[in-house]
């Protein structure tokens, strides 16, 4: 497996050496901005409106915004003064249990690969089965890329993964938000129906059967584009919005309670069939 980075953790007097791996990666369709009149990609350019010119890279210095308009510019030496203490470690400072940590701290998942030779991996696998015993996840800190990460490092099958979370300044207050549900009162009779409408829909999660389905639609679209067939634009679909909220919860529980099959599980998911597109038009 490649990886991006490779150091150690740090278990107490232990060294596990790892590796990072890039755990995900969308696959979004990527398009670049275009002239229409040419089909030529547009090249961005850095503009300075006060000379009214082209600046080239050597002329760029960054700059913090501490007003409206007014900067205090920084040059990369100034960065030395703050830069990070290089380390190929991750200190591992405490242990938790995963449900303490809201899922709102975590960034991006990583896999933690082991050391090739046998004896190195040895250490990994000793602390990877601890805390599944343990039910647990470490704490700690790394640097990647000149940035000092905050990071959690749980079990993932038979492997460790590594999540980057956000320290606390970095989550945005919901304060306002929980005022405004704490004041608002639910009737008994609606708070039963959606309990029933909630048990109805309760299942396994299943990551397969979930498909980005405007992402297939967009690659088909493209396709068919490429062929040269005209693409038909479909009407739009109205529905007429339940305003009673009682109602809206009764139709509801009904119509999950209909799509499930004789075995109480909801059918799986197949693909919708590909509208036909009109005739082929010149590209």
């Amino acid at each position: 497996m490649r990886t991006i980075w490779n150091g150690s953790i740090n278990f107490g007097l232990v060294n596990i050496p790892i590796g990072l791996a890039v755990a995900q990666q969308r696959k979004d369709v990527a398009f670049r901005t275009l002239h229409r009149e040419c089909g030529t990609p547009i090249k961005q350019k850095r503009w300075c409106p006060v000379h009214e010119r082209d600046v080239e890279a050597d002329e760029l210095v960054k700059g913090w915004e501490f007003s409206k308009g007014q900067f205090v510019i920084v040059e990369e030496s100034d960065f030395e003064a703050v830069a990070l203490t290089r380390s190929q470690s991750i200190d591992i400072d405490r242990f938790v249990s995963l449900d303490d940590v809201d899922p709102i701290y975590f960034d991006r998942t990583y896999y933690l690969a082991p050391a090739d030779a046998d004896a190195q991996r040895r250490p990994y696998v000793l602390l990877l089965r601890a805390m599944q015993e343990a039910n647990v996840a470490a704490i700690g800190k790394f640097v990647l890329w000149g940035k000092e990460n905050l990071c959690l490092i749980r079990p993932l099958g038979e492997s460790l993964a590594l999540e980057t979370l956000f320290f606390a300044e970095d989550i945005r207050p919901r304060a306002e938000i929980d005022d405004a549900v704490g004041e608002t009162d639910v009737k008994d009779p609606e708070l039963d129906m959606a309990r029933q409408l909630v048990a109805s829909l309760v299942g396994d999660f299943a990551p397969d059967e979930f498909e980005n389905e405007y992402r297939r639609e967009l690659r088909a679209m493209l396709e068919a584009k490429l062929a040269g067939e005209e693409i038909a634009v479909p009407e739009p679909v109205e529905t007429a919005p339940v305003v009673d909220l009682m109602e809206a919860l009764k139709q509801s529980v009904a119509q999950a309670q209909k799509s499930k099959g004789a075995d109480g599980k909801a059918p799986a998911k197949k693909a919708p069939a590909r509208k036909k597109r009109a005739a082929s038009a010149s590209r």
